[in-house]
């Protein structure tokens, strides 16, 4: 891990991202099929060539849509969280994924007593958990 301290805003601003994990996947999702299958596109574009002599050739959509996929910074922005908190997650221990689904991707707002009680570990030490999860999604992402 970095030696810089977590600034507070970006503590906040990590355990958003968990909590608008799965809300982020459906955005990437809804992004990506807006990408490909643009409702404004005509399938049937050409590319007008100029000169003495205008020639048109057809397009190139598939190229068009890899190229869009591949350059829009809001899906690669997106992309890059949630994979990095799939990553996360998938090597946390049993127990500290148990914290989370509780914590972060539960329907109702639980406490960190619940919580606690659930896991079967103090309230301090969940939240503990809590810290060590946001500074490595931190670390992962760059974010300081």
């Amino acid at each position: 891990m970095t030696i810089i301290e977590l600034q507070k805003s970006t503590f906040k601003k990590i355990e958003a991202e968990w909590f608008n994990y799965y809300h982020t996947l459906r955005e990437i999702a809804t992004l990506r099929e807006a990408i490909e299958n643009p409702f404004d596109e005509d399938p049937e574009e050409v590319n007008i060539v100029k000169g003495a002599n205008s020639v048109r050739e057809p397009g190139d959509p598939t190229g068009r849509i890899a190229t869009r996929l591949s350059t829009n910074k809001q899906l690669k922005y997106l992309t890059e969280i949630t994979d990095v908190i799939k990553q996360v997650y998938d090597a946390l221990p049993d127990d500290y994924r148990k914290m989370v689904e509780l914590r972060y991707w539960s329907k109702q707002k639980i406490t960190w007593e619940s919580i606690a009680s659930e896991v079967g570990v103090s309230e301090r030490q969940a939240r503990r958990w809590r810290n060590e999860i946001v500074k490595i999604t931190a670390d992962q992402l760059g974010w300081r």
